[in-house]
């Protein structure tokens, strides 16, 4: 195998705003294939946020290889496998040969859908509610984003909030895509547009712009929402 070869390896995926883990194996298409693990049940972590790839050990191409490398995955996960809540991993068991499990797995996913058993054997109200049974299994035993404290949950919607702003800003996107002119002129449109709209007190009657309206009727103790809209066919 050389330096350029598709490689088998155990890895660890971590994340920048988060103290949560995962661990996997893989066997690559091709050399340095982009690669970020195959979540299934905590998949809204890898969507939230930015993981980081670490690769453990790297391990022979082969059958041999991909058994041994499954092995070393199963031991690095067993360590932490439903006993510490930041843990992402839901399975931890043997497999089998790249070409057994790859057929074997071909084999099965046809004859269920043939069969109409397992996902294919469920309508889409059913996967859904499955779907909503599964979070509500997480959040009874405590487990993903319902293991964090409050505290904890207020600090990473602090960060998902200043990571969203920031990505907007960098790419331009909403306001920040506006020069200073754009700006300045979309004010003076919204204050023409406020100014030219007629309001009606309906209390008193008193007509003027959403403005003036609001400071006679706060000085005379009136509720500020009693008023109407009066467009010019009304007037």
């Amino acid at each position: 195998m050389t330096s350029q070869s598709p490689r088998i390896y155990t890895y660890k995926i971590t994340f920048e705003e988060v103290p949560y883990y995962y661990y996997g194996v893989h066997k690559e298409k091709y050399f340095n294939e982009e690669y970020w693990g195959s979540p299934k049940t905590n998949k809204w972590c890898w969507e939230l946020y930015t993981p980081k790839k670490q690769i453990l050990e790297i391990f022979e191409f082969s059958d041999n290889g991909w058994i041994v490398a499954n092995l070393v995955e199963d031991r690095l996960i067993k360590l932490f496998y439903n006993a510490d809540k930041w843990c992402l991993n839901e399975s931890c068991g043997p497999r089998v040969s790249l070409r057994v499990n790859r057929e074997t797995g071909r084999k099965s996913g046809l004859k269920n859908k043939k069969n109409g058993v397992g996902i294919h054997g469920r309508t889409k109200d059913k996967i859904i509610e499955d779907g909503k049974k599964g979070g509500i299994k997480l959040r009874e035993l405590g487990k993903g984003i319902h293991g964090l404290t409050d505290k904890e949950k207020s600090e990473i919607n602090k960060l998902n909030g200043k990571r969203g702003g920031e990505s907007v800003k960098r790419n331009k996107l909403g306001i920040f895509s506006l020069t200073k002119e754009n700006l300045s002129e979309n004010g003076k449109v919204g204050g023409k547009m406020s100014c030219s709209q007629k309001w009606k007190c309906m209390e008193t009657g008193f007509i003027s712009n959403p403005g003036n309206l609001t400071k006679y009727q706060r000085a005379r103790g009136i509720d500020t929402s009693k008023r109407i809209r009066i467009f010019e066919d009304t007037l």
